[in-house]
């Protein structure tokens, strides 16, 4: 039975609950942002349980017309991986960021969430990128609007070839990684995940973690090619550190500006340092 609900606040989309239970343990109660994503979180947890280490699925509702649906998550034991972690810690998630990669789309399983965007996979960055520019348009300069148009023309062409196709978390930040002391537990939150290229999923790992020591990110980057050989991250992370801050102003435009200020602010700032 639990005694206590306690909303959990570095979720920037779905609703998440924390469960205090009488016997002392934590689950997780999860609800998805639309029908999408709780589709891509249950195909998820079918693709990698046993794969990688990340909560069990302890109950799951499908959702009606109001409510798109909910999981009952076990809890990892830990908490979300910040800058100070050892360079140990570092080198797990690497690790771990590596073994999840390595999941190739399924041949048995049939899917309805998870898109395999792979074989189109410069049309899927594409498609994402002028997508959230309609609403970027509203909100940003229009020099730089246009500015940044034209960057994303110029850098794309510069792009090697896209490895995979991997299983990708496209939300792969310290928030959703889980430590426990010198230990990494696992990972969480799988409602954008895809199959298709890694050099996407880099992104938000390097500038909330990687980019502040050097130390963490030669650790990370030793534990990650112990499982499968690591892309040059020099050549793909500035259009994807570009597009990602431009995304993410649009996506802050959609889900509204004011609740999402100190986000937006943080996006406009890489976006202006890249243009600039």
């Amino acid at each position: 039975m639990c005694y206590q609900l306690t909303s959990v606040e570095d979720s920037h989309s779905s609703t998440v609950y924390k469960c205090h239970l009488l016997n002392g343990d934590n689950i997780y109660l999860k609800i998805p942002y639309i029908k999408l994503k709780c589709q891509r979180e249950l195909e998820a947890y079918e693709i990698i349980k046993d794969r990688v280490s990340i909560p069990k699925m302890l109950d799951y509702w499908s959702g009606d017309e109001e409510c798109p649906g909910a999981f009952l998550l076990s809890e990892l034991k830990g908490q979300p991986l910040t800058n100070k972690a050892l360079p140990t810690v570092a080198f797990q998630v690497g690790v771990l960021h590596a073994s999840m990669h390595q999941i190739q789309p399924p041949t048995t399983l049939q899917l309805t969430g998870i898109q395999n965007e792979f074989p189109d996979w410069f049309n899927f960055v594409e498609r994402q990128f002028y997508s959230f520019a309609e609403d970027v348009k509203e909100i940003l300069d229009g020099s730089l609007y246009k500015q940044s148009l034209e960057r994303f023309e110029n850098m794309k062409l510069q792009l090697p070839p896209s490895d995979g196709p991997c299983f990708i978390h496209m939300d792969f930040r310290p928030a959703n990684i889980i430590v426990d002391g010198d230990k990494v537990s696992g990972m969480i939150d799988f409602e954008s995940v895809r199959f298709g290229s890694t050099e996407i999923d880099f992104t938000k790992l390097y500038r909330d973690f990687l980019s502040f020591d050097f130390t963490l990110y030669q650790s990370y980057q030793e534990g990650y090619n112990t499982i499968r050989p690591l892309i040059d991250l020099g050549v793909v992370l500035p259009f994807y550190q570009f597009t990602d801050a431009f995304n993410s102003i649009g996506w802050c435009k959609r889900r509204g500006i004011e609740k999402n200020a100190s986000f937006l602010r943080k996006n406009f700032s890489i976006l202006k340092k890249v243009l600039l």
